[in-house]
């Protein structure tokens, strides 16, 4: 293995005829668990770790990579930023985010700009192999965790504004729409079409469902 000058990565000799996967990680030790786990697998092999988003960009200007796991957390860049800057370049690279990170909006941000695949940092070896293995068939790959916490998050009931809110308290007491109108100041069909998105969200047909779901999610 040969250290470069900079410190920012480190290229590994390895012929291969297997995936060529890129490791991008600032805490070193966590990059070389992954690094000796993957060469274990049989069906690919680390060309290198970078421990920066620059590193990792003069890396892959060096070293023809075919799956790159990439970090949220980088000491100079968001992984995701990187992760756009990086497809800019090298659109046919599949990219996996492999962080701790488990919210959803940063999931779903990652998914929505792209990124081939996203595995949290605890998976075991075999899903972080199964995951390189499926995005280099062109496969989205979530791991396990991942695909239950969005599975969840898609049942619950989409959140309300101040004046959805408002209007669904009206439905509830029985008001007409003229009668809401009046009361929320706004135009008969400027109501009529927060009362269609309200029920668009709430996945509802007629005034009883709205009702009924409206008191049993204490949406009011």
């Amino acid at each position: 293995m040969r250290i470069m000058e900079n410190y920012n990565y480190q290229i590994s000799n390895f012929n291969f005829r297997i995936i060529r996967v890129l490791i991008v990680d600032d805490h070193r030790v966590v990059a070389e668990g992954f690094e000796n786990l993957i060469n274990e697998s049989g069906i690919a092999g680390v060309i290198g770790k970078a421990y920066s988003a620059a590193g990792c960009m003069e890396l892959l200007a060096k070293s023809k990579t075919d799956v790159l796991l990439l970090d949220i957390s980088l000491p100079d860049c968001n992984g995701i930023d990187l992760f756009l800057q990086v497809k800019e370049q090298y659109p046919d690279l599949k990219v996996i985010i492999l962080t701790s990170h488990y919210e959803l909006p940063i999931i779903k941000r990652a998914l929505d700009c792209g990124v081939s695949g996203y595995i949290l940092k605890n998976s075991s070896a075999a899903v972080i192999i199964e995951g390189i293995r499926t995005v280099m068939s062109s496969e989205q790959f979530l791991c396990p965790e991942t695909q239950r916490l969005i599975q969840q998050c898609d049942h619950q009931i989409p959140l309300l504004s101040r004046r959805e809110k408002e209007l669904l308290r009206l439905i509830v007491e029985g008001k007409s729409t003229v009668e809401i109108a009046e009361s929320m100041s706004l135009g008969y069909e400027t109501i009529k079409s927060y009362r269609k998105r309200i029920m668009l969200k709430l996945k509802t047909v007629n005034t009883a469902d709205l009702v009924r779901i409206a008191l049993e999610q204490n949406l009011i």
